[in-house]
């Protein structure tokens, strides 16, 4: 399979508005004749739906919580980047595409990246005329702060509640389409599957989780837009309920799946207290703009933070990477972090933590500036942990948080499977092998707001004179009794664990052999791991309950079983590719002093892994990246 990537011709700024201006348009009278099924609606899929069903499309949305506003886009803290230059201190868009690809190790394309820099410029004007109340200056500018990787403040911000203002932005547009009548909203309703009709995506079967009943849906065109796969390290930032059964479904149905090892740990959240934990907490990297990380020089240090004077100190970011300091790249701090805990430095009851301290900004501040500036984050803080941190230093230690990879898509945001779209999280497009912090949102945001609207109208112009696909074509028949048979299969196991038992052995595995750094042993070690796991999981799994009722066991295990599969395929990328990059930390692949070490001649390529069957070694489509616009160079903070 050769990859299209369908990158537009001439200069780089100009790619975007060449493809507005030459894309196909579809009249309003024919729109009306379409119909797009959008799966998720957290930001990305919140976006799209509202934009496509504005253009006069008829839009079925899905998502498996009770409310469209409980997608997890509501978590995102810190910010949203744009290009604004509002501090005037010499940002632009090139500079954030630079940043971008750079804080990303050169392993994405320049086209969509810069994209990306460039539509950030409409996303803050939409936000604010949606009442998203972004902090304010005293006399009422829009405020910035900066975030890791780069040395300009671009970042908006809502105190550390940005994702739920921008989600509940998108879900008021989205809702307001639902009131219009153009979009039909299913909530409590599961994708368990992709319909092909001729190697066209034109239908999902969804489960009703509410009465365990199977149902379809047939469209013109399916966008996926479920986010990101970080929660099978079962320990993570995400939501419990944050799964990668939709874009895995559609992976194994042709779709193929780009550097599904890409998995980014953030530096900033909170320690594992026990193993009675189900999730971790973020805690947003925007803290890195004031509070200073250290660790004792001492190594198992047994006096408290406040009681350790300021010469007995390791500032390890700050000495090692001065130019950036505390706000270098999430990979870059996590490691550093894992670094200093391995080697006996970590604080806490469990010695798995560093210290993130307040006391200089405050010192310089007031306590009263912080408080403005971190009331929310600090407040969750001390009711988690009964600790003060305007008093004495947090403890963070480094957690799963976000996928760079996912399903491959071309620069129009389609799958490898006509029809099919995927956007946000769920697609592996522009961040590379590290993504910076309020990119996320960005992202998301702008995939379903200005791309989307304009590549699937070019895509759905072709499909104008094509026979209109209904649910009762033979297609449906097959792929809704595929899923009814997996239901049986999970059931009927009858053993004596829980899907929760084997998710929680995955994540031990996972983290240990492909977490934050990885080694071919390891990884090796780790394949034939999930082997064992997966044939204990079809073995001893117990689902209590019938698959046609309301049953929650029988979700996490469908859930869990294609984590497994995920899983082997994670460990897959990781082990053939023998370079780190980003977050892609090989041991055997570093510099003397203990910094990814990429190699540019024989991996500087985008991979791409084809679904051969169960048991069945994956097959890679790597996609060479070529950089026209910028010159490689090793990625340096220091």
């Amino acid at each position: 399979m050769i990859l299209n990537a369908k990158i537009p011709d001439g200069p780089l700024e100009d790619k975007w508005t060449t493809y507005k201006e030459k894309a196909k348009l579809v009249n309003p009278a024919n729109r009306k004749k379409l119909n797009i099924i959008v799966v998720g609606t957290g930001l990305s899929g919140s976006s799209a739906a509202a934009s496509l069903a504005e253009l006069g499309y008829n839009i079925q949305s899905f998502c498996f919580q009770d409310s469209a506003r409980r997608a997890h886009s509501v978590a995102a803290q810190g910010g949203v980047n744009a290009a604004k230059n509002y501090q005037n201190d010499g940002d632009s868009v090139y500079r954030m595409f630079y940043d971008t690809l750079k804080g990303g190790d050169f392993r994405s394309r320049e086209a969509n990246v810069y994209r990306l820099a460039e539509c950030s410029l409409n996303l803050i004007d939409q936000a604010v005329a949606q009442g998203v109340p972004f902090a304010r200056e005293y006399g009422g500018y829009l405020s910035n702060r900066s975030f890791g990787g780069v040395q300009v403040s671009r970042t908006f911000y809502a105190r550390g509640q940005t994702g739920q203002q921008l989600l509940l932005g998108a879900y008021q547009a989205l809702i307001r389409q639902v009131g219009i009548g153009k979009v039909k909203l299913h909530t409590r309703h599961e994708m368990l599957d992709l319909v092909l009709v001729d190697g066209k995506a034109k239908g999902i079967i969804v489960r009703n989780l509410d009465t365990g009943d199977i149902e379809r849906f047939a469209a013109d065109a399916v966008v996926i837009a479920t986010g990101g796969f970080g929660k099978i390290y079962y320990l993570s930032t995400l939501a419990m309920g944050c799964n990668a059964s939709a874009i895995w479904r559609a992976h194994k149905k042709g779709a193929l799946m780009a550097c599904p090892s890409w998995t980014q740990m953030h530096p900033t959240c909170l320690p594992q207290a026990g193993d009675y934990q189900s999730k971790l907490t973020l805690m947003s990297e925007s803290l890195r703009n004031d509070g200073r990380i250290w660790v004792p020089k001492l190594k198992d240090e047994k006096r408290k933070a406040n009681e350790i004077p300021e010469e007995e100190r390791d500032y390890y970011l700050e000495r090692r990477y001065p130019t950036f300091g505390n706000l270098a790249p999430r990979d870059i701090s996590s490691r550093a972090a894992k670094e200093r805990i391995d080697a006996g430095f970590g604080v806490g009851p469990l010695n798995n933590a560093v210290y993130l301290d307040f006391s200089k900004a405050i010192k310089e501040q007031g306590i009263d500036k912080i408080r403005e500036k971190y009331k929310n984050l600090f407040s969750m803080y001390k009711k988690i942990t009964d600790d003060d941190a305007y008093q004495a230093p947090m403890k963070i230690s480094p957690a799963a948080h976000f996928s760079m990879g996912g399903l491959w898509v071309d620069y129009e945001l389609m799958t490898t499977i006509p029809g099919l779209f995927a956007v946000g999280e769920a697609n592996f497009a522009d961040h590379g092998a590290n993504r910076l912090g309020a990119n996320s949102l960005l992202q998301a945001s702008i995939d379903g707001y200005f791309i989307l609207p304009y590549t699937l109208t070019n895509y759905l112009a072709g499909e104008l004179k094509t026979e209109k696909i209904t649910i009762k074509h033979r297609a449906f028949d097959i792929a809704e009794a595929e899923v009814n048979e997996q239901l049986q299969l999970l059931v009927n196991i009858n053993g004596t664990k829980t899907a929760d038992h084997f998710h929680k052995e995955l994540g031990k595995l996972l983290y240990d052999k492909c977490g934050l750094s990885r080694t071919a042993k390891g990884l090796t070690e780790a394949i034939a791991g999930i082997e064992l796991l997966s044939g204990k999981f079809y073995r001893e799994l117990r689902v209590s309950g019938t698959e046609g009722e309301i049953n929650a066991e029988l979700e996490k295990a469908g859930r869990v079983a294609d984590y497994l599969e995920m899983a082997r395929l994670m460990c897959y990328d990781a082990l053939t590719r023998n370079e780190s990059c980003g977050a892609h930390f090989r041991e055997e692949y570093q510099t003397p002093d203990g910094e990814a070490l990429r190699n540019d001649k024989d991996f500087c390529f985008v991979s791409a892994w084809e679904w051969p069957g169960r048991g069945i070694e994956p097959i890679l489509h790597p996609e060479p990246l070529v950089f026209e616009f910028i010159k490689l160079s090793v990625r340096s903070y220091s």
